[in-house]
């Protein structure tokens, strides 16, 4: 009707094409091929003639087109022969790609998407629904070769698989019959309206649905048939799941799923099986580190190594860093708050020691070198500091080199201790060599000698491969531990092992003078002062090296605070009980008596 309204307007309106009156010849070819070629023949030979080849017996009118067919053989058959006399054929309703090659058919034109359209239509369609796994239905008479071919293609290409192709002929029987193996629950109508049904007794085999390639042309209504097929086909599973599992799988209320298997959930990747079906496979967990945050996903994907997978392993989320924090680690606190103590309790010491600074308990075993050990216990408890906090490359530097450089003047200072008893014992007796070694200028020289070698010894190591910030990605999952890396292995431990030396040395001089007399035992209380110190840091270097991160700053930072607080109380706690407590032990009277006895 509306090709008829359209040339009625054209012939009223002398404007559009004047002098010209257009007309039409009507023919009805009812999808068959002879009779489009005879009825296409009719017109070139004439109103009321049979269809003559190469014959006309039209005087006034010119044949200006053809318009049609609707069916791909027919519209075919009409192309291949108005070719030979060149006249344009005008399509409304054929989309086939093979009608769109010029060199054969350069007359043919269409008024509809080629068949890439429907081809991208079905593909979102089945996309729409989940469908990876279908069958088709097509025309048995070679009409449907050309789709079943490019939409294999793209099928493939989008990753869904054809289980099976069932070619459909003009006989509703031999359809039942082609069909019966395949499915029992679809009606739809095919190309000539005709019912097609099947019995609904039995079950698919397997989790799929049927798309009907004959149904995809600019003709939507055919679009509500495949829809119309769908719902049918989800209303009978949802009665059949009323009765009987068979059909759990097709959950009330849902599409069907064309599947061979459920689909791999976001967090899971999939893992073909040993199958003839790219589309059959199972899935399984992303692997530590992965993701995938889409259903169906082929990969998982690694993650940054600042980040790790959540629970789900569907997303990457940023790892917390990890140091000894004052915010939220207990042990920090702990260790700020001992620090101070003990920097308190050291200076305290201190002040009274300059006090008092004039008795004999001070100024035995040479008070500077006392003042000296009491400020380089006392910088030892500060520079606990530097371990605690996040680390930089600044602290990093200075927490390892001001512990080795404060350690070591400390315990050159009890060795110097230690070598004073030493040479007094043998200087008092008559002649002795010893007496000229006696003051205070050899201890002073022990200190500044056994400090300065470590002094050294860091220089060299800064110098070298200075200590710096590192992040460990890979220690603790979940994790970025922000710690030290001490650069140069050898410098680390040349400055330990150096400690270790003058604490070995410190302690088998005090030890084998613990039992010289002396007015104030100092002999004794070094060799308990050295004992702790070394017990401490032999106990600390296996647990210092079996852990990580902050565990590890932790123990060396108890090594330091309880390594101090034992050269503090076995050194400085005794004579600090005689000044505050015995003040009358604390006079030359008593000492000249004691040496007296």
């Amino acid at each position: 009707m509306g090709f008829f309204f359209a040339i009625d307007e054209i012939n009223k309106d002398p404007n559009i094409l004047p002098n010209i009156t257009l007309g039409y010849h009507l023919f009805d070819t009812c999808g068959y091929i002879m009779r489009a070629i005879d009825s296409t023949l009719q017109i070139l030979s004439g109103a009321g003639m049979l269809g003559v080849p190469n014959y006309s017996c039209m005087k006034n009118s010119e044949v200006a087109g053809f318009v049609g067919d609707a069916t791909f053989p027919s519209t075919l058959a009409v192309a291949e022969l108005l070719y030979i006399y060149q006249y344009p054929q005008i399509s409304h309703r054929v989309a086939d790609p093979l009608l769109s090659e010029r060199e054969k058919f350069p007359n043919f034109y269409r008024t509809v998407p080629s068949n890439w359209v429907w081809y991208e239509l079905v593909i979102e369609f089945l996309k729409m629904f989940g469908w990876n796994w279908v069958g088709i239905i097509t025309s048995s008479d070679g009409t449907g070769e050309t789709e079943l071919r490019e939409l294999r293609k793209e099928m493939t290409r989008h990753g869904i698989c054809i289980e099976f192709v069932v070619y459909l002929t003009s006989d509703v029987e031999i359809n039942r019959r082609r069909l019966h193996r395949y499915v029992r629950t679809v009606k739809f109508k095919n190309c000539h309206n005709q019912d097609v049904m099947f019995n609904e007794k039995g079950e698919l085999p397997s989790e799929f649905i049927l798309v009907n390639m004959v149904f995809f042309d600019p003709d939507t209504s055919n679009w509500n048939v495949v829809l119309k097929l769908v719902q049918m086909t989800n209303d009978f599973s949802k009665r059949k799941t009323e009765e009987v599992a068979e059909v759990s799988y097709w959950k009330q209320g849902k599409v069907p799923k064309a599947r061979c298997g459920y689909p791999c959930p976001p967090g899971s990747r999939k893992v073909p099986t040993e199958g003839i079906h790219i589309c059959c496979y199972h899935c399984v967990p992303c692997s530590d580190g992965e993701i995938s945050n889409k259903t169906d996903s082929d990969i998982c994907h690694q993650c940054p190594v600042d980040t790790l997978p959540d629970k789900r392993k569907i997303t990457c989320i940023p790892k917390t860093y990890d140091y000894l924090s004052y915010e939220t680690n207990i042990i920090a606190l702990a260790f700020y708050f001992i620090s101070i103590l003990c920097s308190a309790e050291t200076l305290s010491i201190l002040t009274l020691f300059i006090i008092f600074r004039d008795t004999p308990i001070v100024k035995a075993n040479n008070r500077t070198v006392s003042f000296i050990l009491l400020n380089a216990i006392l910088l030892s408890f500060l520079c606990v500091f530097f371990f605690l906090g996040r680390p930089v490359d600044i602290t990093c530097m200075l927490r390892q080199i001001s512990f080795g450089i404060f350690f070591s003047i400390a315990v050159s200072s009890v060795l110097a201790k230690t070598i004073t008893v030493c040479i007094a014992f043998r200087a008092s007796k008559p002649g002795s060599y010893w007496k000229k070694w006696v003051g205070e200028k050899t201890s002073n020289s022990v200190v500044i000698i056994g400090s300065s070698v470590q002094v050294l010894i860091c220089v060299v190591w800064l110098s070298v491969s200075p200590p710096y910030q590192e992040y460990d990605m890979d220690s603790y999952p979940g994790k970025i531990i922000i710690q030290c890396n001490e650069g140069s292995v050898i410098g680390f431990y040349s400055m330990l092992g150096y400690l270790g030396f003058l604490a070995a040395v410190s302690f088998l001089l005090a030890f084998m003078v613990r039992t010289l007399p002396d007015s104030f035992n100092e002999a004794k209380y070094i060799t308990f002062s050295m004992l702790v110190f070394c017990s401490v840091w032999i106990a600390m270097i296996p647990a210092y090296l079996s852990t990580r991160g902050k565990y590890m700053v932790a123990v060396e930072v108890f090594a330091i605070l309880t390594s101090s607080a034992g050269l503090l109380g076995c050194i400085f706690f005794p004579k600090c009980y005689i000044i505050i407590i015995q003040p009358q032990r604390n006079t030359r009277k008593n000492i000249f008596d004691k040496v007296k006895s």
